[in-house]
């Protein structure tokens, strides 16, 4: 479907502004535009040369819509890069629109550095979250910042030590207006919190607090009981919360914590301890009330085998209770470590961590949604 197309209308100067313009010359421009139906709409348009006789300049007729240089309208590639994103391989693309796979592939990545170049000059969000990634086996790991508030992912930046990320933290803008920072017990990232961002509260994940809990209680039941530890049902009752187990598990364990006593102890200990870590959104005057009882069951486990769990947990002390104050957690941050580990399977792997980084926040600093790539 051919359409012949010219302009009504002389604009006025670019330059000066000035309305006294003739037409030196025209010139004929073709272009592809958008698809009806089955058929491909090509454009042929006449463009005028115009002369200012006020400034003495010359310049082309500008179209809207139109990049200068392009054989494609905007709306064109805008219609592959959506279908490509969409799962519409470069093959497809290249007989259905009548374009070549490289010419799909570079228009794909002008999008994508397009919507990055939007996002970059960001100011860091308020609630942050930050955690861990693998990358590649060459180049080790990545660190995740999240805007947790907005469910975006803000940055990524290669290596996950002071050292490595020292040089990107200091330029990194608006890092002052940080309020809340949710991390695992990682004592590398609470330095990096105090240091880089000193008006932020350090809030402990939830998730990996609860793990360290059962993780500590699972190697004791080895030490008292190694052939217990071997049962995965019995396994899968020890590590359930205990308001969760039906009326026959609970009596299923009753009956196997009754032979160990000391283990009977742990279990219950560790079960009170988990009450207090899962509990959330509470008052200022509720939490103090809870707080008395929590430092007790934490010195009842420094009296116990459990000595090593209760260092940590007055190690890390203000950031487990903050998690009583704030309903956030990094479970975020760990969905779009998944939506990541996705980007990077259909790529079959990416070498150059720009790529990489570019791709990530193109998809999931966006709009947090992943599309098929």
């Amino acid at each position: 479907m051919h359409v012949w197309a010219r302009p009504k209308r002389r604009p006025s100067c670019l330059y000066c502004q000035a309305p006294n313009l003739r037409i030196k010359a025209t010139y004929q421009r073709t272009l592809k535009h958008t698809r009806q139906g089955n058929q491909l709409m090509v454009l042929h348009l006449a463009v005028p040369k115009y002369h200012c006789t006020q400034c003495n300049r010359y310049f082309r007729h500008r179209f809207a819509g139109i990049g200068p240089r392009r054989r494609a309208t905007e709306a064109y590639r805008l219609e592959v890069f959506e279908a490509h994103e969409g799962g519409v391989s470069q093959r497809k693309l290249s007989i259905t629109h009548q374009i070549g796979s490289a010419t799909v592939e570079r228009w794909y990545q002008s999008f994508v550095k397009q919507r990055v170049s939007e996002l970059s000059g960001r100011a860091c969000p308020q609630v942050l979250g930050i955690d861990e990634h693998f990358f590649t086996r060459k180049q080790g790991y990545a660190t995740t910042l999240v805007d947790l508030k907005n469910h975006k992912v803000f940055d990524v930046v290669l290596g996950r030590s002071e050292a490595s990320l020292r040089s990107y933290l200091k330029r990194l803008p608006g890092r002052e207006n940080v309020r809340v920072i949710v991390m695992d017990l990682s004592e590398t990232y609470r330095r990096i919190a105090q240091q880089y961002f000193p008006n932020a509260m350090i809030v402990a994940d939830r998730f990996h607090v609860v793990r360290l809990v059962n993780q500590h209680f699972l190697k004791l039941w080895q030490q008292y009981d190694p052939e217990g530890r071997k049962n995965r049902g019995l396994l899968s009752l020890m590590r359930r919360h205990h308001w969760k187990l039906s009326a026959v598990q609970k009596e299923n364990l009753r009956q196997y914590l009754a032979q160990e006593p000391v283990l009977r102890a742990l279990y219950f200990a560790k079960q009170q301890l988990n009450g207090f870590l899962v509990m959330k959104s509470l008052n200022r005057k509720r939490a103090q009330k809870m707080m008395p009882q929590f430092l007790a069951l934490i010195e009842q486990f420094e009296q116990s085998p459990a000595r090593a769990l209760a260092q940590t947990l007055r190690a890390w002390l203000e950031p487990i209770v903050r998690m009583w104050r704030f309903t956030k957690s990094n479970g975020i941050t760990e969905g779009f470590h998944t939506k990541m580990e996705m980007l990077s399977r259909r790529a079959y792997g990416f070498r150059n961590f720009e790529n990489y980084r570019i791709r990530v926040l193109a998809q999931c600093g966006w709009n947090g949604v992943i599309n098929r790539v």
